[in-house]
């Protein structure tokens, strides 16, 4: 099964979008989404709110 962090990628590579892009619509740093999409880091339910709606996605498919 794939961590949150590579799903959070992977609908972002579906989206278009260059990591500095997504960071920016979710209100997030770059550097914090680099540690999420590596796995280095686990993202709140806040972080996961604020992606999924910058990704025009449902929280779900993160979960």
């Amino acid at each position: 099964m794939d961590n949150i962090g590579e799903k959070i990628k992977e609908e972002r590579i579906k989206k278009g979008l260059k990591q500095y892009e997504l960071a920016e619509k979710a209100g997030i740093s770059n550097t914090y989404l680099s540690d999420l999409e590596v796995g280095r880091t686990a993202p709140s339910i806040k972080t996961l709110d604020k992606l999924s709606k910058a990704l025009e996605v449902d929280i779900k498919i993160f979960l």
